[in-house]
């Protein structure tokens, strides 16, 4: 997801997406440590996808 598709997305969106991968996240947690998860940087990559959509929600909230 490129930042203009994040900036289209309505507030509600961004939280909605931002909790479906902190799920995601979990989830490639549990597979690490199982020893199963065998790209490692997916968990990387999600966190700084869910800082890019909490820094446009922080954006459009404080815009108003």
């Amino acid at each position: 997801m490129t930042i203009t598709e994040i900036k289209e997305l309505t507030p509600k969106e961004l939280a909605a997406k931002t909790k479906e991968l902190r799920q995601e996240i979990f989830h490639y947690r549990l597979q690490q440590q199982a020893g199963q998860l065998e790209k490692s940087h997916l968990v990387r990559v999600a966190r700084r996808q869910i800082a890019r959509l909490q820094t446009i929600l922080t954006q459009k909230t404080t815009q108003k």
